[in-house]
């Protein structure tokens, strides 16, 4: 699992994609979450501006990131 810190209260899973590296960008990022490709705490999400939070895990192309706070 990739640890990836944000330093705000939360940010965007199409955000989160992209800052990550798991996606390019912000475009094949809206494509994989409508797609239903991409899990936020294992579950399929398909909303591009669902805020994420410290702790949460968003799967993609079957890596697994977790949104790390300071």
């Amino acid at each position: 699992m990739t640890r990836i810190l944000i330093h705000t209260d939360y940010i965007t899973l199409s955000q989160f994609l992209k800052f990550s590296g798991a996606v390019e960008t912000g475009g094949e990022a809206g494509d994989e979450i409508r797609a239903g490709q991409v899990l936020l705490n294992g579950e399929p999400c398909t909303v591009k501006g669902k805020k994420l939070y410290g702790g949460e895990v968003v799967t993609v192309y079957g890596e697994d990131y977790q949104v790390v706070k300071p």
